[in-house]
């Protein structure tokens, strides 16, 4: 019994030991003694992580016109279907299919030898009131004539003119002409068949100027106006100029996009219409930079911008206006003149960040330069 209480005794010793250990709020961990939190420095700071470098130019300056850039195709400036006036045999067919043609030129000509007759008689009989006409001038100045028989012949006179008038209209009903220079591009009738009042016989273009027709956007509607020189690539690779001469002020419901028209010379009649076309509008220059592609990044907000290093070696970001995109960079408009733009490095830093910014070297300054004064 002595034996099993000395166990017990000895048992809560040990609690009682371990107890007041526990207490003192002193622990070591396995194999190295830990330093309290009070226990700690006042004055020991942690170390900062290096800053992250990157690369920065201020890029030239230069003035470039807005490239707006819309799909098209080309028109002719005009066209007229021509058509009959009356029913009738095709009696003349002068007009030929491609065939250029001036304003008042004969088209067609129906069988209208009645009308003729009518127009030579016309005129005989005006012929002779005009002689009876001045005849009786002559006797009234003398007062050989009453003034009263004078207005009867003055009268026969008048009328004979408007019945040469009417037989000359009607014999002009039987007649095609052609209302503008152009180039026959269809003729749909036949010599010596029969046509009915109204029938299509012929269609005829204008081109020269041709027209390059395309919708532009409601953003770009303010920076184009009419005068605005224009290019417009055809898809045969061909590059021709022109001047912007129409601007639609009512949009296409559908698209919310203005119709423009670009007026091409094209006095050969090189260019037909129909084509397929790109069209550039070059509107007023802007001060603006020339810089990478690669540049161009997000913001934090999702707007597509440059980042940037301020005075206080501070990443910042700037919107930016895109004005023109070449071979050989992006053309950009809404950066500060004296703004450090990040070339390298963009993408791993984000807006008030605490950077190290090295200028880039000469050979990549004087790549810019080259680009911006050589290609612009």
């Amino acid at each position: 019994m002595s034996k099993i209480r000395f166990h017990k005794l000895a048992a809560l010793v040990v609690l009682v030991a371990f107890a007041a250990w526990m207490g003192t709020g002193k622990f070591s961990s396995v194999g190295s003694a830990q330093t309290s939190p009070e226990e700690k420095p006042a004055n020991v700071e942690q170390p900062k992580a290096p800053l992250r470098t990157v690369m920065v130019v201020t890029p030239p300056r230069v003035e470039h016109a807005r490239a707006i850039r819309v799909s098209g195709q080309t028109e002719a400036d005009k066209r007229a279907t021509l058509a009959t006036r009356a029913a009738g045999i095709i009696a003349e067919l002068p007009a030929k299919q491609g065939q250029h043609i001036k304003q008042g030129d004969l088209v067609l000509m129906l069988d209208a030898e009645e009308k003729t007759a009518a127009v030579e008689t016309a005129r005989a009989t005006l012929d002779e009131r005009r002689g009876s006409w001045e005849a009786t001038q002559k006797l009234v100045k003398s007062g050989n004539t009453p003034k009263l028989q004078a207005d009867a012949v003055w009268s026969a006179f008048t009328l004979a003119q408007s019945q040469l008038q009417a037989a000359e209209a009607e014999l002009a009903r039987n007649q095609v002409k052609a209302p503008f220079d152009g180039v026959v591009d269809k003729v749909s009738v036949e010599m010596g068949s029969s046509v009915m009042q109204g029938a299509e016989v012929a269609t005829i273009l204008s081109l020269d100027p041709i027209l390059g027709k395309g919708e532009i956007s409601e953003r770009d509607l303010h920076y184009v106006k009419i005068g605005d020189e224009a290019e417009v690539k055809l898809v045969d690779g061909k590059v021709v100029k022109g001047t912007l001469r129409y601007i639609s002020r009512d949009a296409t419901a559908q698209t919310r996009t203005f119709p423009v028209e670009i007026a091409i010379p094209n006095g050969d009649g090189a260019i037909p219409a129909g084509m397929t076309a790109e069209i550039t509008v070059r509107a007023e220059p802007i001060d603006a930079v020339m810089l990478p592609r690669s540049v161009v990044t997000l913001g934090e907000n999702g707007d597509l911008g440059i980042r940037a290093v301020d005075a206080s070696s501070k990443v910042v970001f700037y919107p930016i206006d895109l004005v023109d995109d070449t071979q050989d960079g992006l053309v950009l408009g809404g950066i500060p003149a004296d703004a450090k733009i990040i070339i390298a490095g963009q993408d791993l830093v984000k807006e008030g960040d605490q950077v190290n910014a090295q200028p880039a070297s000469e050979a990549v300054i004087q790549k810019l330069t080259k680009d911006a004064t050589g290609t612009l």
